[in-house]
């Protein structure tokens, strides 16, 4: 009698689509905050520039400080409990964005909104590395992803049509209350594990624990946290992770500003043309994300994005403000290369480091991320106010996207010093 080795596809049935709609309301807020400040939240509040940047910024400091706590909580503990109370703590956030009529306040709310939003995205990486082989992660770190580009599509065309019609109070309100009922959707239909699962039958729990177990024993073992954070492959790319966020959050944050500086701009138009790099972006990730789990390398589908990246900014900036439309073109290829690398750098992060220490590991990259996120977001919107121009901005993020590809090559072990080979080969016999 043939014994069916075959992971269970309800998997993916199950999963995907909640992973993706769970990252999609935790980054409405970063998309609904560039748009209120390139609308009328500045006069409405009577705030400066400046002072709308430190507002944009000031969530990654919160994002920051509790990252490594909290994705340590979801790893050893669970991650179902620290998501279900996130969805509820940013609704109720959100929800006070729309409301607050004092900068003090809203200080401490978008500061709080970064603490409850801290965890989320890397508990969610270790979520699913816990459901899906190597050979199958990067698709399914796609459909994570993916809730980032999607939500900018849709909620940039919404955003515009709200805050013409009723103001940009209205569209964190709108935001916040679906969160917070999400979060008991969440709740019924997640587990942190496969054995927790109802939904599969035991041999289908057994198939999925033993592979997952079988492909650890071709990573390197690390002994603890401490000498994961020492070693030179978490320094290079908590390096890297920084500045490719510093040019991905202040290009995210300031480019309905960027585009609603154009003489002839409305918030409507702004909505439509914004969208239209994420477009190209889910494009891009669904291509790089099935060809990285293909060849099972995913460092070649990182660092070239950034670098062109990094070259379109700079084409942009050289374009000026002459030619608006061949200048956003190079806007376009840039927000959607920004992109394209993230399925595969999160998946990558699972793939260098064993199960023990996983989580840590890519907590603490990922919060020098949100001190990069820190940076873009401010130092774009501050050099955006004092120059009264884009050209110093865009000069930044490029050389900051230049620093993360080059970071890349070294950074990431190449595949033949790592045991990637060797996982290959029994993983491609499993499903013979």
């Amino acid at each position: 009698m043939k014994i069916n080795n075959t992971l269970p596809k309800k998997r993916w049935h199950r999963l995907a689509p909640l992973v993706f709609i769970t990252y999609s309301f935790a980054y409405a807020d970063r998309v609904n905050f560039g748009f209120a400040a390139a609308g009328e939240m500045g006069n409405d509040l009577n705030i400066t520039s400046t002072t709308l940047s430190l507002l944009g910024a000031i969530f990654f400091l919160g994002y920051f400080i509790f990252q490594i706590p909290g994705t340590l909580y979801a790893a050893n503990k669970s991650a179902k409990k620290l998501i279900f109370w996130s969805c509820i703590g940013w609704g109720a956030m959100a929800t006070a964005t729309g409301l607050v009529h004092n900068v003090s306040i809203l200080y401490g709310i978008r500061f709080i909104l970064g603490v409850v939003e801290a965890a989320v995205w890397p508990s969610l990486v270790v979520l699913l590395s816990r459901w899906f082989i190597s050979s199958e992660r990067s698709k399914a770190n796609f459909f994570l992803t993916l809730g980032n580009p999607i939500t900018v599509i849709w909620m940039s065309i919404v955003s515009g049509y709200i805050m013409e019609s009723l103001g940009w109070r209205l569209v964190f309100i709108i935001e916040g209350v679906p969160a917070i009922l999400w979060a008991f959707i969440w709740w019924f239909l997640v587990q942190d594990r496969p054995k927790d699962a109802k939904w599969l039958t035991t041999t289908e729990k057994n198939i999925i624990e033993d592979k997952l177990k079988q492909e650890q024993k071709y990573i390197k073992p690390v002994k603890n946290y401490a000498e994961a954070f020492k070693s030179r492959t978490v320094i290079l790319l908590c390096l890297q992770y920084g500045f490719w966020s510093v040019g991905a959050y202040g290009f995210i944050m300031w480019l309905p500003t960027i585009i609603n500086s154009t003489p002839d701009a409305s918030m409507v138009k702004t909505g439509w043309l914004t969208a239209i790099p994420y477009l190209f972006a889910v494009i891009c990730m669904f291509l790089t994300s099935y060809f990285s789990d293909k060849i099972l390398n995913r460092k070649i589908f990182i660092w070239p994005s950034l670098l062109i990246a990094s070259l379109a900014l700079y084409a942009s900036y050289l374009t000026g403000t002459s030619n608006f439309y061949l200048s956003f073109i190079f806007l376009v290829i840039a927000g959607a290369e920004i992109y394209t690398p993230y399925p595969n750098f999160f998946t990558a992060l699972t793939e260098i480091f064993p199960s023990n220490v996983s989580a840590g590991a890519i907590a603490l990259i990922n919060s020098f991320g949100a001190l990069g996120s820190f940076g873009g977001a401010y130092l774009v919107g501050y050099l955006n106010g004092i120059t009264q121009g884009f050209d110093a901005s865009y000069m930044l993020m490029s050389t900051c996207l230049f620093l993360a590809a080059m970071l890349t090559i070294i950074g990431i072990p190449s595949k033949k010093n790592t045991e990637t080979r060797k996982l290959k080969r029994p993983i491609s016999l499993l499903f013979k």
